[in-house]
């Protein structure tokens, strides 16, 4: 049965706090597209397609055709930055985007400004903002937040918004007393807490508004208990966590593969070079820890080498990333990957990546979204579990193990779609087709 699901009317606003390389390049490619300059390749929202019914049956809409989707043209951007340049000056200093392109979307990309950000230089050492918000305290901080969607959704005469976190990815830091109530936090947010980060501030200001908020980044920002009480109070959605792009995408997809062929794996073994803004602030050792323990629970959750010692049980697995200015975006990632087969004998698999970063975040950045402001539409509150497709360490409930297959991620994914459409759920089973031949014999 058919969810209802409130019409896409309207405007939707998009904020981003932390208008980089990988938010820039998406507003910019989403107004190329609207301007017929180019393709949303990598957007599953919009150049993906979805089975319906039987095979036989040979129905595969795009998904944008099936599931009620806010219009590429319907979209308004906006966000904050620790830096005052407008989107057009961002993206032209990230140099994601060659300039033709940019130079054919200026005049939009100049009118996007970013509103001051919340900043706080103990949790991003390497940079140093100079665009940023002064309160009283991390409450006041949030209230002028607060006050920012609420004048951005009125000026741009946006009937819903949504927030994804672009920002840089913020130092380690674990859960403590101020995390685990809403009670507690509110308390901390008016003492100025120092265990809550900047990141919280921002989702805190989107949750008391029910605004969806997804991170893009491995901090602990949304994944907390208080923040999921809030959610659930204000009955809104919730994703992250960390955008599941380069090395990460490689081993969802080859990890999974060995494992279902009951291949062994001995050493994993895994380096990057980076020069991006994100290089920048990963190059100091305590938000390198935050990512490093992204990455590292992938392959752990994948191979589950309790469950199988003898394959898995004495894997080693380790993670590098070195910040390299003259490759800027241009991430390049080698992997050395020693596995065993049959009887015990050795294999080597190499993979050598050179990727672009921000053009695999952005289309992620635009499908959560767009995932999100419909999961928001369809009565869909709290943690979005359905969305692990696009995070390193996807959130779900304390106690339920992360599913980290990428091909088990895209099933769930998919038949969720199903699932609110009121179509049939598809198990990939197949057996009824080969009854139907029994039968007709």
């Amino acid at each position: 049965m058919k969810q209802n699901i409130a019409p896409a009317e309207g405007k939707l606003g998009i904020l981003i706090p932390g208008l980089g390389a990988v938010g820039t390049t998406m507003i910019a490619g989403v107004i190329a597209v609207n301007k017929g300059l180019s393709q949303p390749v990598g957007a599953l929202t919009q150049m993906g397609n979805i089975r319906l019914g039987k095979r036989t049956e040979n129905r595969y809409p795009l998904i944008k055709d099936f599931v009620p989707l806010a219009n590429l043209t319907d979209i308004v951007f906006g966000g904050w930055d620790v830096y005052a340049d407008n989107v057009f000056e961002a993206a032209a200093n990230a140099k994601v985007l060659e300039p033709m392109l940019l130079h054919a979307v200026k005049p939009e990309l100049e009118a996007i400004k970013p509103m001051k950000a919340v900043f706080d230089r103990e949790y991003v050492k390497n940079l140093d903002g100079t665009h940023i918000k002064e309160g009283k305290s991390k409450y006041d901080l949030a209230e002028q937040v607060i006050n920012d969607i609420e004048q951005f959704k009125k000026d741009n005469g946006c009937s819903r918004v949504v927030i994804v976190w672009c920002g840089s990815t913020e130092k380690y830091i674990e859960t403590s007393a101020v995390h685990e109530t809403l009670e507690a936090f509110e308390a901390g947010l008016h003492n100025s807490d120092p265990a809550i980060a900047p990141s919280m501030i921002y989702a805190y200001a989107s949750l008391k508004l029910g605004i969806p908020f997804a991170n893009g980044a491995p901090n602990l920002t949304v994944d907390i208990p208080a923040l999921e009480e809030l959610a659930k109070q204000t009955q809104t959605p919730i994703a992250g966590k960390d955008f599941k792009t380069g090395q990460t995408l490689m081993k969802t997809v080859l990890a999974p593969g060995l494992h279902a062929r009951a291949l062994g794996i001995r050493g994993w073994f895994s380096t990057n070079i980076l020069g991006n803004r994100d290089g920048l602030v990963l190059d100091d050792p305590d938000n390198f820890k935050t990512k490093e323990v992204s990455k590292l629970s992938v392959l752990e959750d994948i191979l589950q080498p309790e469950i199988n010692p003898a394959l898995y049980g004495d894997l080693y697995h380790k993670v590098r990333i070195n910040y390299y200015p003259p490759h800027g975006d241009n991430k390049e990632s080698w992997d050395n990957i020693d596995i065993f087969g049959w009887l015990g004998y050795s294999m080597q698999i190499k993979i050598n990546f050179l990727c672009r970063d921000s053009i695999l975040a952005a289309p992620i950045v635009l499908d959560l979204a767009l995932f999100m402001d419909l999961a928001k539409r369809s009565n869909m509150s709290g943690i979005q579990e359905w969305l692990s497709f696009y995070f390193k360490s996807p959130q779900t409930l304390p106690g339920l193990r992360p599913e980290h297959d990428i091909f088990k991620q895209l099933i769930k994914l998919q038949n969720t779609l199903r699932h609110i459409m009121g179509e049939d759920l598809i198990t990939h089973l197949g057996l009824d087709y080969y009854q139907d031949v029994v039968e007709a014999l």
